[in-house]
């Protein structure tokens, strides 16, 4: 199977306004929210670091709305007929953002070397490769112990981000200075930084892509307050509102605002997912009893209508509706309180309070938080809400130092890629809150989701997705919440914004102001 996709990756890349003339210079005011701990983004996955980092750092490749992979630091690619071997052809003439030059030596030392110390999401993929070689300073070719399907779909910036390999080599990736002014490849250069306040992106003048990128500048606006946020892009000051960026309650008036667009695209290849992390090593949290009690106990139609103003939909289980092999034919927890009662007295729970972390990401999930207390309290669960802000959110989760915590976590378009890491014992590490940070271990969801990754038909990969399912779902090693709604607004007259699968994340490469008529 030999796959050359450049030309009709690059068709795929052309935008709604294909025909028009783009226009050079500008400033975009965005909004982020909440400020990201870090823009290291090897380092640190966190939403708005993705968000913001995105246009710093690049991978090989980008995806249409369909998942389908398109160019970027790789030009074209093959694979071989086996599936074992995928052959990359890179981009001659890219620059590092401090000049130097861009290789395969770059590309082997990022994956193989940084990315599989501190990447947990990645490091589980890359347990399918054999080898990542570099024969030579524009071609890399990695081979697989055996094939694996979803392995094209990791070559996005926030799953696999280049890494200099010649400021990072030979250094504590953790503590190196440099990890405070990013250094990619990407459209945009780090400026400056100024906590509290703002973060400044400039055009990358050496940008290896003729004529991109059209902006000047990308003004990150740190606004804390959701209703200042709200008047910010009312009065002005900004201009684009991503996903999550004011509450849900405003989206509708904000929207309808004069030279206002929006869209709900750009989020594809995430499938964003919301749940509780349940600390399964801590009683009560340690019986399965408990656990179904805590999702029959919370109503969560009421948090899409009333907190999420209708947008999303309701979980069913680990894999969302819009992600490869999802199947609805699971328990279902409706709103039952007497259920979720009749379950605690069954296990002789004795009112012990549980700890509580809200995502700190704004009023919306400050709110879920109480409705969830609520909730539980009517049941006889007594529940201490426990504030944090981001940096201590990670740390706690990091550390397994929380009961039940709020989250949202991307899919990637595949379940072994943004699902079974959340699941399987084998990727139970403390310091990192993007893997199995419950703490769930069960030898035989270990074993399907081993042999659905590389399970040769579809056919096959959902049968054993289903069998996965029906067991988590039982189990609930976490509570499930939304599949979240992120809908961007912005003016109108700011056109190709949104042109990947994953939206803000890689877009300002394309987007530019419209002159007025």
């Amino acid at each position: 199977m030999k796959t050359r996709l450049a030309l009709l990756a690059a068709a795929l890349m052309l935008s709604t306004s294909a025909f028009a003339q783009p226009v050079e210079g500008g400033r975009a005011n965005v909004v982020i929210q909440p400020e990201p701990p870090s823009l290291m983004m090897g380092l640190v996955q966190n939403g708005p670091t993705q968000m913001v980092a995105g246009n710093i750092y690049e991978s090989l490749l980008r995806y249409d709305e369909n998942l389908e992979p398109m160019p970027q630091l790789a030009t074209d690619w093959e694979i071989s007929e086996d599936g074992l071997t995928y052959t990359f052809h890179l981009a001659e003439g890219v620059k590092w953002h401090d000049g130097e030059d861009f290789t395969s030596e770059d590309v082997v030392f990022s994956v193989d070397v940084f990315l599989r110390e501190t990447h947990a999401r990645l490091r589980q993929s890359l347990e399918h490769v054999e080898s990542v070689e570099a024969p030579d300073d524009h071609t890399v070719v990695f081979t697989l112990k055996q094939p694996f399907g979803p392995f094209i779909g990791i070559f996005e910036a926030g799953t696999m981000p280049m890494i200099p390999k010649h400021i990072y080599e030979g250094t504590d990736f953790a503590n190196n200075e440099m990890n405070n002014t990013p250094i990619g490849t990407g459209p945009f250069k780090f400026e400056e930084w100024e906590r509290g306040s703002h973060i400044l992106l400039t055009k990358n003048e050496d940008y290896y892509e003729e004529g991109k990128p059209y902006l000047d500048e990308i003004y990150w606006h740190v606004i804390p307050d959701a209703a200042a946020r709200a008047v910010a892009y009312e009065n002005g000051v900004v201009d684009i509102l991503p996903g999550g960026s004011v509450e849900n309650f405003d989206v509708e008036r904000i929207a309808n605002l004069e030279n206002s667009c929006i869209t709900e695209k750009g989020w594809e290849y995430f499938a964003p997912h919301s749940w509780m992390w349940l600390n399964n090593r801590e009683a009560p949290f340690d019986d399965a009893r408990f656990r179904q009690a805590v999702m029959y106990a919370m109503d969560r139609e009421f948090a899409r209508d009333a907190l999420w103003a209708g947008l999303g939909q309701v979980a069913t289980g680990p894999v969302a509706s819009s992600t490869r092999f999802y199947t609805d034919d699971v328990t279902q927890y409706t709103y039952d309180p007497a259920k979720a009662e009749a379950l605690l007295e069954e296990m002789g729970y004795d009112g012990e309070p549980v700890r509580l972390l809200p995502l700190p990401y704004g009023e919306t999930w400050q709110r879920w938080a109480e409705a969830v207390k609520q909730n539980l309290e009517e049941v006889g669960i007594p529940v201490e809400i426990v504030s944090t802000d981001v940096a201590g959110w990670n740390q706690r989760l990091a550390e397994w130092d929380y009961d039940m915590a709020f989250t949202y976590v991307y899919q990637y378009g595949d379940p072994a890629l943004g699902v079974s890491r959340n699941y399987v014992s084998t990727n139970i590490a403390k310091g990192s809150q993007w893997n199995n940070v419950e703490g769930y271990e069960n030898e035989e969801v270990d074993r399907i989701f081993d042999e659905a990754a590389v399970a040769v038909t579809p056919e096959e990969r959902q049968e054993l997705y289903t069998e996965v399912q029906k067991i988590l779902v039982d189990e609930v090693p976490v509570a499930w919440m939304l599949e979240l709604g992120f809908p961007t607004i912005h003016r109108c007259n700011i056109k190709d914004l949104v042109t990947s699968a994953i939206g803000l994340n890689d877009g300002f490469k394309n987007a530019y102001i419209e002159e007025a008529e």
